[in-house]
């Protein structure tokens, strides 16, 4: 119902505006006056003021309107009810809610007084949303009447509409920064309050240092001090293997891309490549993870195994007999596939990067008899390098926080190895094998995520503000 009402909303603020327009157009034209705001302005002031309260109120009770309810639900149970335990009242207030409106309830049975407490609490529930509802609609559309009226009343070709409108059009941009900025201290605040959490249980320095990760080992009272179950550096280690062979794939391949498709490519060529890379960036990480499940990585297991088996019975015996036991999952699977869901992000954004540079720049270079080559690395790349190490760190940012293929194609092992050969696990990883399923926030297996969630946080906004400082440095030698 309440839907209906904001769709009908929407019409009358249409309507509003279309009326405000007109009217103060006439206005202008009857005093032969030069308003001061145009009407397109006028019509929006009068429409904001139709639908922004009634708005604000119906949002209003679709968030909270289902809490007040049960508030008073809980506050006036029958008596059968009220001396129930608090869990199994607010259990009958839910079903008693969810009778109301035609929702299934949960699938306790309610026998005697108890069935008797649950009827008398639905015909409640029903009243109460009645009441709310429509209570709530009817003020709504008062409210959407009378703000549409006075707002009518004001227009003239002397009102300043036009200030109006830019100090709603402030405060809304206004609003959702500090939306933003809240959302960012709220993330911040959580992972903090459970970190510490965890960080009272585990030792910082065990955590950061230690070559041991098995979460569910139990911490007993013979690991006082640490006993490395919680030891991170496997987790770190795995997370930039993965992302040094993602960025060695994607970075060069992304880069010379954007470099062919800005300078050299003809506009045809541009119209088919461009599009064909920027595919890539829509496919899901799920398929990228299956092709490195089922393709990729046994297809690597394949070429290592062969060769394994010719080194074998000679002076490399021994590396023989370790490509022969390289299995499917392994850090150079995620990575390679990762890099190849990279490329579109080194490329697009450099390419965007590289065309934005003056065309004056490259005629000065030309004129001074460079080729285009020269002019490419020497002029075009240098004034370009700021946004190229932003696509750069995109591409990085996103490899980081890639779950999915090192699920499927690098496995779960932790290991503390920069063999490319060997399955790794990553940060992200285990944070979501660790949150996974039902779990208690008061163990430190699981309040283990919230410290590898601090810890990937403070490492990227460190790496942020390194490259930062480097793009700045470079920006003022370039200048």
């Amino acid at each position: 119902m309440i839907w209906i009402v904001f769709i009908g909303l929407f019409l009358f603020s249409a309507a509003t505006y279309g009326l405000a327009r007109r009217r103060a157009a006439a206005k202008a034209e009857a005093g032969h006056v030069l308003p001061h705001s145009r009407p397109g302005q006028h019509g929006a002031y009068v429409a904001i003021w139709a639908t922004v309260p009634a708005f604000l109120l119906l949002a209003a009770l679709l968030v909270f309107g289902g809490r007040i309810e049960t508030a008073l639900l809980a506050a006036d149970l029958p008596a059968a009810a009220a001396s129930l335990p608090a869990e199994q009242q607010e259990r009958l207030v839910s079903d008693a809610r969810a009778i109301a409106v035609g929702r299934s309830p949960s699938a306790v049975q309610y026998e005697g007084p108890l069935k008797a407490a649950l009827d008398t609490t639905v015909a409640r529930a029903r009243s109460y949303d009645a009441l709310l509802t429509g209570g709530g609609i009817a003020l709504a559309v008062l409210l959407a009447l009378i703000g549409g009226l006075l707002a009518l009343r004001r227009l003239s070709p002397e009102f300043r509409a036009r200030n109006r409108v830019e100090g709603w059009v402030g405060g809304v941009l206004l609003a959702c920064s500090v939306a933003a900025v809240l959302t960012t201290f709220g993330i911040i605040g959580s992972l903090l309050f459970e970190s510490l959490r965890f960080f009272a249980a585990v030792s910082p320095v065990e955590f950061l240092t230690g070559m041991h990760w098995s979460p569910q080992v139990a911490m007993r009272a013979d690991q006082a001090g640490g006993s490395g179950a919680f030891g991170a550096v496997p987790l770190f280690v795995g997370t930039f293997l993965v992302m040094l062979i993602a960025m060695l794939v994607a970075g060069p391949v992304g880069l010379f891309s954007a470099i062919y498709l800005a300078e050299y490519a003809g506009p045809r060529t541009r119209g088919w490549v461009k599009p064909l890379l920027e595919i890539l960036a829509g496919v899901p990480t799920v398929v990228y993870g299956f092709f490195a499940a089922l393709t990729v990585g046994p297809a690597f297991r394949a070429f290592f195994n062969s060769i394994g088996a010719n080194l074998i019975g000679g002076p490399l015996d021994g590396i023989g007999q370790y490509l022969i036991g390289v299995q499917n999952q392994m850090a150079l699977t995620a990575g390679v596939v990762m890099g190849i869901m990279l490329i579109p992000f080194v490329s697009s954004l450099s390419d965007d990067i590289i065309n934005a540079v003056p065309q004056s720049l490259r005629d000065g270079s030309y004129a001074m008899g460079a080729t285009k080559s020269e002019t490419v690395k020497k002029v075009v790349l240098p004034a370009a390098l700021p946004g190229v190490m932003g696509a750069f760190l995109l591409a990085i940012s996103r490899a980081i926080g890639e779950t999915m293929i090192v699920t499927m194609a690098a496995g779960l092992q932790a290991k503390a190895t920069l063999n490319p050969l060997d399955t790794v696990t990553t940060v992200t990883v285990q944070i979501v094998t660790l949150l996974t399923g039902d779990q208690e926030f008061d163990s430190p297996k699981t309040l283990a995520a919230f410290g590898l969630g601090l810890t990937l946080f403070v490492v990227t906004l460190a790496l942020n503000v390194i490259a930062l400082r480097i793009v700045q440095a470079y920006r003022e030698q370039y200048d």
